[in-house]
């Protein structure tokens, strides 16, 4: 048993994370999710909450949600961070050291490997901006998934849907068998 935590941004690929989550539950993993606030509006924090039996994190600033588990030690104990979809605002916030909510907080604490599956507009994807920033986070250290091609939701067609759950699913498990073989964490330095 592992222990993901997964960040959910908001694309409309964020409905193909409840089926990755209950997949890695369904895997005896312990799964935390954190949602952004545009993640919310495209599918419900309970889905989530439902799926793990543990509280979904959605806010850097509620006092509930710091009294029940403070980020830093999330982003300690976690064996691997995936987030799924990674929107091109999460790339360039990430890329950038910008931690203003509790995902990208998170994620630049964090010392466990971190899996980015992208998903956007194949024009976004192929923007040269978004694509300095996913190499800056690849030189990093941070491990990708990119896109697949295909019709996105706004109906063009191009290198810009979320990789199935399966193949996350099968990412993550090579990090973490990666990790078990070095005797530790999935490639946590230390």
């Amino acid at each position: 048993m592992a222990r993901i935590l997964l960040g959910v941004t908001g694309s409309i690929a964020a409905y193909k994370a409840a089926d990755l989550c209950s997949r890695l539950c369904k895997a005896g993993h312990e799964v935390t999710v954190v949602m952004t606030q545009g993640a919310t509006h495209l599918v419900a924090p309970l889905t989530f909450a439902t799926l793990t039996g543990r509280p979904v994190l959605t806010n850097l600033w509620d006092r509930e949600e710091w009294a029940r588990v403070e980020h830093i030690d999330l982003a300690d104990r976690a064996d691997v961070v995936v987030v799924a979809p990674a929107t091109a605002n999460l790339l360039g916030k990430a890329a950038h050291g910008i931690a203003d909510d509790m995902l990208t907080t998170i994620l630049l604490a964090a010392a466990s490997p971190i899996l980015c599956v992208p998903a956007m507009n194949p024009r976004m994807w192929a923007h040269p901006l978004v694509r300095e920033n996913a190499a800056r986070l690849r030189k990093a250290g941070w491990r990708f998934l990119d896109p697949a091609e295909g019709t996105v939701a706004c109906g063009h067609t191009g290198q810009g849907r979320m990789q199935e759950p399966e193949a996350i699913h099968a990412e993550i498990d090579r990090i973490l068998s990666r990790g078990a073989e070095k005797g530790g964490k999935a490639g946590k330095k230390g």
